[in-house]
């Protein structure tokens, strides 16, 4: 699989005119290697050529956490007393073009600009990322085990499993974080919780908001599951619930949310681009007189990363391939009333879209 993997992106960078791939902490560097590297002060890097042995450079101390793969690269742990940016420079060789990965830190990146001399630098992400986007199905079959574990928890909100009316949104955001963890996720990413007017902005945060009886909650939670080759892929999800009922304007605006949501998801067929699906989403909020609250894209691709390429919006006119995985999320958000999202991933095949999360689209009314 990781073998697979770096063969495909050395063909890329033969395209790109790249002789070296550099990745640090990141996401690249699991995906190629299955090793998720700790953010330290300590270098760990990766460093690819497109021809000859790939080496992964780790401080001596995080070296029992790497799995050797002798047919992907050639594990070499540095001492504290090593210099591993002038280890690297080595290594690089005095290749006129490099690709460094985007997450690397400045730190790294600004003491190896004067010691590799590389007279062009770019993206690791341009090289990379166009292979990311497009999941395989052991990944799909990753996006679909956590996507499913994700909708149990939400059919325990909206069965009033989880108790809403006089706790906190803080209090609810760790409840939902716990079962995610309970449902099989390793790492809980984040657990929205907003209740009424805070839910106007999209990434409140929870805090000391106690939830009353006539509000709308809306809760967007995800996590990490491990999938193949022991790497992680993410669920997102979002749902709103109202405790004890909902005012008219809400029932109102979430009716045209739905509809938006799934003529979103049904429209995301192989070979229209991005943005069309961002179209879709946003002309029906448009229609039915809700569109200048809609203030964000309308979705964002998954997989290792919670966001990653394609982006679902205007201007990206990038065709969908199967295998592409992506969120469909559109919202409406009137500043200081109330806000609402309802979001899937999806996952376009052949045989049209495929979405990983199937908990009631509707808004539940809960007595809890």
């Amino acid at each position: 699989m990781f073998a697979d993997r770096v063969d495909r992106v050395r063909a890329r960078m033969q395209d790109l005119d790249v002789q070296v791939l550099l990745l640090s902490v990141g996401p690249e560097l699991p995906y190629l290697t299955g090793y998720e590297a700790m953010p330290l002060e300590r270098l760990t890097m990766l460093v690819l050529p497109v021809d000859g042995d790939a080496t992964l450079l780790v401080p001596r101390l995080e070296a029992p956490r790497v799995v050797d793969r002798p047919d992907v690269f050639r594990l070499e742990a540095w001492d504290e007393t090593d210099d591993p940016i002038a280890r690297t420079a080595e290594l690089v060789g005095g290749a006129p073009t490099v690709a460094v990965g985007d997450r690397m830190w400045s730190r790294f990146l600004v003491d190896l600009l004067p010691a590799v001399g590389v007279e062009r630098w770019v993206r690791g992400n341009d090289v990379v990322g166009p292979i990311r986007a497009v999941k395989d199905a052991a990944e799909v079959e990753a996006l679909l085990a956590a996507g499913a574990a994700a909708d149990r928890v939400a059919a325990q909100l909206q069965s009033g499993q989880i108790p809403l009316r006089g706790r906190t949104e803080a209090e609810v955001s760790a409840d939902i974080g716990r079962r995610l963890v309970d449902e099989g996720h390793h790492k809980v990413n984040f657990a929205i919780v907003a209740a009424g007017p805070n839910a106007s902005s999209p990434h409140h945060e929870p805090g000391s908001t106690v939830i009353e009886d006539g509000q709308a909650v809306l809760c967007d939670f995800g996590g990490t599951m491990h999938g193949p080759g022991g790497v992680g892929y993410c669920s997102d999800m979002t749902r709103v619930v109202a405790v004890g009922s909902a005012p008219d304007d809400l029932l109102e605006a979430y009716a045209a949310l739905e509809a938006a949501q799934q003529a979103a998801v049904h429209g995301a067929v192989v070979g229209v681009t991005c943005e069309s699906v961002d179209r879709i989403a946003r002309q029906r909020l448009v229609d039915a007189g809700w569109g200048e609250w809609f203030i964000h894209r309308t979705g964002h691709g998954i997989g290792i990363e919670e966001h990653e390429d394609p982006y679902i919006v205007e201007g990206n006119t990038t065709p969908l391939v199967a295998g592409h995985a992506f969120s469909v999320e559109p919202g409406v958000y009137p500043p200081g009333r109330w806000g609402i999202r309802l979001e899937d991933i999806v996952v376009a095949t052949d045989d049209g879209p495929v979405a990983c999360n199937r908990a009631d689209h509707g808004l539940v009314v809960v007595d809890a």
